[in-house]
């Protein structure tokens, strides 16, 4: 019989006490608690961290465009506003890798305002969860550390805000092949498909439909890096 699913979280300190007591445990304790399947992890294991603590914390299912409008559809715990990330991280705090945010939605770039985008709300209040995960070692010695509550200051809304409109500018331009990952201070750009034949359509120089890659947002290793350490930092 398989387990009865974590129920959410009633309100965000209930969420709070569930992310401290991960901490210390492995993924291997957590799958075995709630008879996680791994599948074929040993081929592919992307992915596998960030499905399994969503369970263990009782997080719903992240939806693709937000429902009837509403961006906090798109949140791990929309009814607490969270959004819960994942982060591998070394022996010495170090992500591993850059973290997905969203996907960047490129038929309308140019309506879209930073106030009202799904990556700022993606960004509006974050559960990080930094995994050890140590060179060589199997999946399931992979250990939870200690969680990480953070809302963006001020000053760190503004540098992801002028990330953002660059992007858009851009996009908006109709220069969409010229945008590169090495733009942004915090946010960049990079492709996000399943595989390399996947296409989306965008806007060209003169307004012309164009198929291109599908791209999300990502954030870069050095800010979260900072995050993890201390919430307000600005890197």
């Amino acid at each position: 019989m398989p387990p009865s699913p974590v129920p959410p979280p009633r309100d965000e300190h209930d969420l709070r006490v569930r992310a401290h007591c991960l901490t210390g445990r492995t993924l291997g304790d957590l799958a075995r608690e709630l008879r996680f399947s791994l599948g074929h992890a040993a081929l592919h294991t992307k992915g596998k961290a960030g499905e399994l603590v969503e369970r263990a914390l009782g997080a719903g299912p992240v939806a693709g465009p937000p429902s009837d409008g509403d961006p906090r559809s798109l949140l791990d715990f929309p009814h607490l506003g969270i959004e819960l990330k994942t982060v591998p991280v070394d022996e010495r705090g170090r992500p591993r890798e850059s973290t997905f945010v969203c996907a960047l939605p490129l038929g309308h770039a140019d309506a879209m305002e930073w106030r009202g985008s799904w990556v700022r709300t993606k960004l509006s209040h974050v559960l990080w969860l930094p995994i050890l995960t140590r060179e060589h070692a199997a999946w399931n010695e992979r250990l939870v550390l200690e969680p990480v509550f953070w809302r963006p200051s001020h000053e760190q809304d503004a540098i992801f805000r002028a990330d953002f409109e660059d992007v858009m500018g851009v996009i908006a331009s109709g220069a969409i092949e010229q945008l590169t990952a090495r733009m942004g201070r915090w946010l960049q750009v990079r492709p996000k498909a399943a595989n390399g034949r996947a296409r989306t359509m965008a806007h060209g120089p003169d307004g012309e439909p164009i198929a291109t890659v599908p791209r999300g947002f990502y954030l870069r290793t050095r800010f979260t890096e900072a995050i993890l350490r201390d919430p307000r930092a600005v890197p």
